[in-house]
This record gives structure tokens, C-alpha cells and sequence, in this order.
């Protein structure tokens, strides 16, 4: 393996899943230098320090970041830290083999940001559901995974990126483009994701719809949705609905053949494709609603309004050294 630098953000509030991350990070420390930016309380911490110790670097966050997304201050402190030019930046979720890393070190050689695509395993159904949003993500352009490979030397140049926003890889995305860096999203670069426990699964829908007010086509698209399905309904006219929902299948089912998705998306997942679309065309009006009467969505103990900020604003910023020099 050449080297490289992987920074993983995390913040527990238990360790259920402590032995089988470790076992991961004992397996991945052998591939690339490992940072663990761990923002965890001080008991589970202390106990991960231990468990971690001389397997991977394992660090706080940097007391000088504050943003209000704290993922975004585990992975300026990692950057901070890495010395490698080549860095992946993955959620404590993401499950690397070494095919992946190498890959994604091979196409960092002439592009700035690298976009793989993750895919559940194993698979409830609550991992089926979401999947079904990557389907579609697919078959109109790519998905968002919970993970990105960087050069570090692009990340310098544009001072990294505003962590006071909710859909933090999407802002990444937005000002590696606005400093005119290029983004490869190789569709068929697939990395594994352990799907979140049901619980969690639930608590997401509203703030994931909230990440479409970053994308005003997308979220009107989905406000319609539900005004034209109650109408449906109400004049007694299921053909156009029944036409929707398979149209919805066929789409997704576009994103699962494409770049040999079918060997990592069962055909199954394409069925749930009608039922995400319902979520979130239901979710969007519900985050619609916290942007007006509240400000903003809820996110680790704080309202934030802003899911991402456009291009053209990242543009008319100038980089600054103060997020990775501290200063």
C-alpha cells in the first residue's frame, strides 16, 4: 500500500460497537496511518485510548474548532494532522479493503476529491429503505457517501470548510468546486457501510429531508409531491399514482444496473423506491416547517439553519489559514 492518511471522526455516547470497530482499525492500521478524532464524553474516551493505543493515532478534537457540526471538527483536526497528500475521511460506519484505498489513492493522482459509493451490508429493512435513495441518487447523476478521498494540499489551499452547516459533505463537495478543484465520482468504486440501528434510522428522515433546502430543484420537486398525491386521492384517480410509483421503480432500478451495481444492490432494494420518495416528499414539508417557525433543524444539542452553503457564495469567500493552522 502507498501512504496514506485516513482521518476518522467520531463521537460515542456508549461503546456497543467498540470491539468491532477496533477490529476494524487493527486491519486498516496495517494499510494507512490512522487518526481517530474522538469528541466522545471522558469515560468512553478514556476507555477507547486504551483499547487504541499504539493501533492508531487517537486524538480530541482541537479545542480552537467550535463549529456547531462536530464531524467537521474531527476532520479538520485529523487534516491538521495528516502528512500524507492522499487522505480518506470516513465515518466510524465505513468499512475500507485495501482494493478500496488503493483505488482511491490511484485517482487522487489527478483529481482533488474522490466520491466513492457506499452500499449497506448487512441489509434489514431499514438499510433496504435508504437504499433505495441511493438507487435514485445513481440514475440521476451520484450518490452521497459518508465517506470522500482528499488531497491534503487542496484542502490547505481552500483553508477547509464551514462546519456551521448540517449537510457537511455536500458544503466539502460545494468548495472543493468553488476553488476550482475536480471531483471524480467513480460509480463503481464501492465501499461498505454498516447500516445504523432502527432507532437511528427513524431519527434521521427529518434532518436528512432538511439537507434538500441546499438544493432548491430537488426540494421543490418533492414539495410537489405530496399536493399531487392527496389530489390523486381525492378525485379517485390511481392510474397517474400507480404510474409514479413505477416510474420511481424504474428509475432506481437504473441506478442499480448501472457500473455493476447489481453485485452489491439486490434487486429487492428497487421495490422500496416509492416508499422513500413518500418519506421524504412528507419529511421536506416537515423540515420546510422547522426552517420557518424554528430556524433551523435540531442537531447534536443545537439548531442549525443552514444545511449547505451555493457555489456562488463559497466563490466570493477567500481561503483562510486560521482553520488549519489554528491561528
Amino acid at each position: 500500500m502507498p501512504t496514506m492518511d485516513y482521518v476518522l471522526p467520531l463521537r460515542w455516547d456508549d461503546d456497543g460497537d467498540l470491539d468491532e470497530l477496533t477490529g476494524y482499525l487493527r486491519g486498516l492500521s496495517g494499510l494507512v496511518n490512522v487518526t481517530v478524532v474522538d469528541g466522545s464524553p471522558s469515560p468512553l474516551f478514556e476507555r477507547h485510548a486504551d483499547r487504541w493505543k499504539g493501533l492508531v493515532r487517537h486524538v480530541p478534537p482541537d479545542a480552537d474548532l467550535r463549529f456547531a457540526n462536530g464531524k467537521v471538527n474531527g476532520v479538520i483536526t485529523g487534516m491538521r494532522l495528516a502528512r500524507a497528500e492522499h487522505v480518506v475521511i470516513a465515518d466510524d460506519d465505513v468499512r475500507y479493503g485495501e482494493a478500496e484505498l488503493t483505488r482511491i489513492d490511484a485517482l487522487l493522482r489527478t483529481t482533488d476529491l474522490v466520491r466513492p459509493q457506499n452500499f449497506f451490508d448487512p441489509l434489514p429493512w431499514h438499510a433496504r429503505w435508504d437504499t433505495a435513495r441511493s438507487l435514485l441518487n445513481r440514475a440521476v447523476g451520484a450518490d452521497y457517501p459518508g465517506t470522500f478521498g482528499i488531497r491534503r494540499s487542496t484542502f490547505v489551499a481552500m483553508g477547509g470548510y464551514d462546519g456551521d452547516v448540517l449537510f457537511e459533505n455536500l458544503e466539502l463537495i460545494r468548495t472543493v468546486r468553488a476553488h476550482g478543484g475536480r471531483e471524480e465520482r467513480p460509480l463503481d468504486l464501492y465501499v461498505r457501510r454498516l447500516p445504523p440501528d432502527p432507532a437511528r434510522f427513524w431519527s434521521q428522515r427529518v434532518r436528512q429531508a432538511y439537507d434538500d433546502l441546499a438544493q432548491p430543484a430537488r426540494m421543490v420537486l418533492f414539495l410537489a409531491v405530496a399536493p399531487l398525491l392527496v389530489a390523486g386521492l381525492l378525485r379517485r384517480r390511481p392510474r397517474p399514482i400507480l404510474a409514479g410509483a413505477a416510474l420511481t421503480v424504474a428509475m432506481a432500478e437504473t441506478g442499480r444496473r448501472k457500473a455493476g451495481g447489481r453485485r452489491v444492490f439486490p434487486a429487492v432494494t428497487v421495490l422500496f423506491a416509492p416508499v422513500w420518495v413518500l418519506e421524504r416528499a412528507t419529511c421536506i414539508w416537515l423540515a420546510l416547517a422547522s426552517r420557518v417557525v424554528h430556524g433551523g433543524v435540531r442537531y447534536a444539542g443545537r439548531r442549525l439553519r443552514t444545511p449547505a452553503h451555493p457555489v456562488r457564495h463559497l466563490r466570493r469567500l477567500p481561503p483562510s489559514d486560521r482553520v488549519l493552522t489554528g491561528r
